[in-house]
């Protein structure tokens, strides 16, 4: 039986569903569906429509059917239903044995085309495309009904099982709605229902040659799986109408279509089209690109399920579009990934220092915390000897005001180890480049604090040279250098915003030891760098890593200052 939501209901979805639950209007079911193209990978968008008709069939003790939406071949592969399927799989929602597609109703979607031939509600034209869109009229300007809108019923049976039987070519003839070419609303005048595609389908093969479009396909589908609550984004308001008029014609059981806003965020496209374009273009590397907004792209970058998850709850459920700021996404990776990567120390630009009053032949085994948010994590052991690296730009020959690291004749704190103080810097004779910093440690204050009279205000990472593990690392940046790249100023393309920057990629990085292990997705925070996530590329036999979000929370602080005036 369906439980009502404990809480009131957060957004006007969920106001509409307890009302329907109160009023007994779908005899206490709640059921949605998720129904995704499967003509490319799904993207951050799709994530919040996901955690919203799975969430609220979830809460309302209801179902939620996954199905594709397969009704133009020229698209459509396979490679998209399975991606599809896991990335659905790895938000951490599943659909049980409700996995349906709009071909397992061609049959029936077909006889109802009939129907509505017999009706006189339907009629086969034969207008080309480019004078269909001429016809159709603009949104100030009624449009013209075709010449061939009044065939009688018999020539456009006769016409649609001929197209049905493959006798015309693409184009040649479709199927159009009977409605009003003067209506306000452009969906509503006469709309295609059928058109002939000579493709063969990935699941029905060469059996059809004859496709229904969207509009017609997803009420009839929606209305055969019983679903109560057709959860939709707002750029299919106006097909609401035409919704409405075809379960109504055909005297079809009516789900309810509800229009919320899709999620449009900052420095990132959400265009399948745009998408697939940088794929093919080669601007990015595949779908999976960890610089993508698709859920491959996010998973192999190192974003967890339950941040995506955290971030589509943050954003709620809007009536009406914005642009939701990437900062908060990053903010809840960040909260997540603090309380869950380990953590590891990594160099990823090397700059070699030799303590030289540390024996050589010595090492030692220094005790690390694994994670400070979890004390049930544990601690690890970390290697220190006499030649360590440290970052180049925990350096400074001459360093400016405030430059509280290493620098000549200055002291810091190595992390979990001694304080140490540069003597002396060598260059390369040829370049000038420095080359090695020779520093002296002191051994008696070991990782304890500072013996009295010392004052040590910097604190830098390190790993010991000879058991420090070769690494390549990704840094990956936001695809695109404009806030909102759909947004083209005159004269500009929206590929004029891709980022030359996005990744840099760094060689010659080097990790602690206890890494050996790592696997591909595993995360870690690397000590004052940011957060990092092993690339499936690593099992080529190489560590890889992808920078997943820096450690800066641009969010974090925008969230304190909001508090501080709340107050």
């Amino acid at each position: 039986m369906t439980k009502m939501a404990e809480t009131p209901a957060t957004d006007f979805i969920r106001q509409i569903i307890e009302e329907d639950l109160r009023t007994n209007k779908y005899g206490g079911r709640v059921h949605t569906r998720f129904p995704p193209e499967p003509n490319g990978y799904l993207h951050i968008g799709h994530a919040k429509s996901i955690c919203l008709n799975f969430g609220v069939a979830e809460e309302y003790g209801g179902l939620c059917n996954l199905r594709f939406d397969d009704t133009n071949p020229t698209k459509e592969d396979v490679e998209y239903v399975e991606s599809i399927k896991r990335d659905i799989r790895w938000l951490g929602f599943d659909w049980g044995d409700r996995e349906f597609y709009a071909s397992d109703y061609f049959d029936q979607l077909y006889e109802y085309a009939v129907q509505l031939i017999k009706a006189g509600k339907a009629y086969v034209d034969s207008l080309s495309p480019e004078e269909i869109r001429q016809y159709r009229g603009t949104l100030t300007e009624p449009g013209k009904e075709s010449p061939y809108r009044n065939r009688s019923v018999e020539e456009n049976l006769e016409l649609f099982e001929r197209m049905r039987a493959g006798e015309f070519n693409e184009g040649e003839h479709v199927l159009r709605a009977k409605i009003d070419m003067a209506s306000p609303n452009i969906v509503m005048r006469d709309p295609i229902l059928y058109r002939i595609r000579h493709v063969p389908h990935h699941r029905t093969g060469t059996k059809w040659c004859i496709y229904p479009m969207y509009d017609f396909a997803h009420c009839i589908s929606d209305s055969i799986e019983g679903i109560t609550h057709s959860l939709c984004t707002l750029e299919f308001e106006n097909n609401r109408a035409l919704y409405d008029w075809i379960l109504d014609q055909l005297g079809l059981y009516h789900p309810q279509q509800i229009e919320f806003a899709r999620l449009n965020l900052s420095y990132t496209v959400l265009s399948k089209r745009k998408l697939l374009e940088l794929v093919e273009r080669g601007i990015v590397n595949g779908w999976d690109d960890p610089r993508m907004p698709t859920i491959s792209g996010l998973r192999r970058r190192g974003y967890t399920p339950e941040a995506i998850r955290d971030f589509c709850e943050r954003i709620g459920v809007a009536k009406k579009e914005n642009l939701v700021d990437i900062a908060l996404l990053e903010h809840c990776l960040r909260e997540d990934l603090n309380r869950r990567a380990p953590r590891a120390m990594a160099v990823l630009r090397p700059l070699r220092v030799v303590l030289v009053n540390y024996p050589e032949d010595r090492v030692e085994e220094l005790e690390a915390v694994n994670n400070p948010e979890d004390p049930g994590m544990g601690t690890r052991k970390v290697p220190f000897s006499r030649v360590l690296y440290i970052e180049r730009d925990d350096f400074r020959e001459d360093p400016p005001k405030r430059f509280f690291r290493l620098a000549p004749g200055r002291e810091v704190r190595l992390r979990y180890a001694y304080i140490i103080k540069c003597v002396d810097v060598i260059k390369d004779e040829h370049t000038g480049e420095i080359v090695e910093l020779r520093c002296t440690y002191d051994s008696e204050t070991g990782t304890g604090p500072p013996p009295p009279g010392r004052k040590v205000k910097g604190t830098i990472h390190w790993v010991s040279a000879a058991h420090a593990l070769p690494a390549e690392v990704r840094l990956y940046d936001r695809l695109f250098i404009k806030e909102n790249p759909n947004e083209v100023e005159e004269g500009k393309d929206w590929l004029d915003y891709v980022n030359p920057k996005s990744l840099e990629v760094l060689t010659s990085c080097r990790v602690e030891p206890s890494l050996a292990a790592a696997s591909p997705g595993d995360r870690y925070q690397f000590e004052r760098l940011g957060y990092f996530c092993v690339d499936p590329d690593s099992a080529l036999g190489r560590l890889v890593f992808n920078r997943t979000v820096p450690l800066r929370d641009t969010w974090a602080k925008i969230e304190r200052a909001e508090q501080g005036r709340s107050r």
